[in-house]
């Protein structure tokens, strides 16, 4: 059985840092296209970066693009998402997500992986940006 568990989450000032991880488990992790998905109050939910758990190659959504980071981390077969310089508009519910289908390759700058449909979800954890 897939499950995808979000971790990190919480409060933090405009211009602080956080990072949020995700552990997997019941699907084989390797040659997978994952992301990050957020959800604001209000808002529809939106991609905003994927990797690619074998090559490591990601996308981003231009919102977040300089500020965060995702990666993975192969030994335990997790994705996290170090996020930088914080703004309020970044308050929102953060869910990882996995395409399960196999993916050779993130492909060039991600695109693979940015593309893809992605079928599972966590439950997500809270990031709120206040002073």
């Amino acid at each position: 059985q897939v499950h995808l568990t979000e971790s990190g989450g919480g409060s933090v000032q405009p211009g602080g840092s956080l990072k949020i991880s995700c552990a997997t488990s019941g699907f084989t992790y390797s040659r997978k296209c994952m992301a990050w998905f957020r959800q604001g109050p209000g808002k529809e939910r939106e991609k905003i970066a994927t990797v690619h758990t074998s090559d490591g190659s990601a996308a981003y959504d231009d919102s977040v693009k300089g500020r965060f980071v995702i990666f993975q981390d192969n030994a335990n077969k997790m994705i996290h998402l170090q996020m930088n310089n914080l703004k309020p508009e970044d308050t929102a519910v953060y869910s990882c997500a996995v395409d399960l289908l196999s993916a050779t390759t993130g492909g060039t700058n991600g695109g693979v992986c940015w593309r893809t449909a992605y079928e599972r979800w966590g439950q997500g954890t809270q990031v709120t940006v206040s002073s």
